[in-house]
């Protein structure tokens, strides 16, 4: 491999449920020549079930089927993937399936171990089932929960990543009653701490941060719910505040994404999954991107499900995975030079 190859990073890209529309959108992005041009792309998956995508999506490329990642080429007109063989011949898109839930989870397991031996420099996913993923008995509620078991990481946050707008989340996947529970300084100022400091290592030296209530108008000194606001975030906002970041809140979520939408904010967050989701896939579903902020390695995502009504036609869209792979490539430390 050329001194010019190793200034791309390496994207280990897991192929996600393969009944769904994770192969396809994987075989068009890697389409793209201004993929190839950022990253090195190495696909963790099925190198049949991507043959077959390939073939519903019509872009030409070749699938080579790798043991090893030191087989890999990175050639143009080529993708290379590290074959799990999981997938039979036929098996169906559009059906939740154990074996495709059961296949997904061994994508994951096996890109971390790639990033962890020094293989790949960053993991990108396609979209998993949760429910095929339960289905197949791991009981993660999604990603985020699975790669914090799987590289052994206690705590860590998911931060969306849309045009004009970046959302991290103090809750994420559970009932908006165990949320506000869980919810308490310590929690809210870790959270704020992780979103500072991904922002400064993208670059942003001084990030203004914004903080949301729990209720509405951010509880209205009082008048609204039982003082969430006074005892779960104000202490961990003044304890950032001290550090001498850039933060401020409670504010109401009402006006604090248009807010952010338009400049005044760096980074929103949020205290639960709709709050901080529902604005993000308002502003651009297809472009949102879901980086996971705390592990020790880098991971980003597309910011949608595995679309079972469409998967198998070739009509997904790969927006999603093309914005993922770009977060991928920028956060991922060079090989070719020093990490920023």
């Amino acid at each position: 491999m050329s001194a010019e190859d190793t200034t791309r990073p390496v994207i280990a890209i897991t192929m996600g449920d393969a009944s769904g529309i994770g192969p396809e959108i994987i075989m068009k992005a890697l389409a793209r020549p201004e993929v190839q041009a950022l990253c090195r792309p190495l696909v963790v998956g099925d190198a049949a079930r991507l043959r077959e995508a390939g073939a519903i999506v019509r872009t030409g490329l070749d699938v080579a089927a790798l043991a090893t990642p030191a087989e890999a080429r990175f050639a143009p007109g080529r993708v290379d993937c590290i074959d799990l063989g999981l997938i039979p011949p036929g098996h169906p898109f559009g059906q939740l399936s154990p074996l495709s839930g059961e296949a997904a989870y061994r994508y994951i397991e096996r890109a971390t171990r790639l990033v962890e031996a020094g293989d790949a420099d960053a993991i990108c996913t396609a979209p998993l089932s949760k429910e095929a993923l339960h289905a197949a008995g791991h009981k993660y509620p999604g990603h985020t929960e699975l790669l914090a078991h799987l590289t052994g990481t206690p705590e860590v946050s998911m931060m969306l990543v849309a045009p004009k707008l970046r959302v991290i989340h103090v809750t994420t996947h559970i009932g908006l009653l165990d949320a506000i529970r869980r919810i308490e300084p310590g929690l809210v100022e870790r959270v704020i701490a992780r979103g500072h400091a991904t922002l400064v290592k993208a670059g942003i030296a001084a990030p203004r941060i914004g903080v949301c209530g729990i209720n509405p108008h951010a509880g209205e000194n009082g008048l609204f719910g039982q003082g969430e606001e006074e005892e779960k975030i104000i202490p961990a906002v003044q304890a950032c505040q001290a550090r001498g970041w850039r933060v401020d809140g409670p504010l109401p979520a009402d006006t604090l994404f248009f807010r952010a939408a338009r400049g005044d904010f760096d980074l929103v967050v949020a205290m639960y999954h709709d709050q901080g989701h529902a604005p993000v896939k308002v502003m651009g579903l297809e472009a949102g991107v879901n980086i996971t902020v705390g592990l020790p390695v880098i991971r980003t995502s597309v910011d949608h499900g595995t679309a079972f009504d469409i998967a198998g036609q070739g009509i997904a869209d790969d927006g999603s995975l093309v914005e993922a792979l770009k977060q991928a490539a920028e956060l991922a430390p060079r090989r070719g030079r020093a990490a920023a």
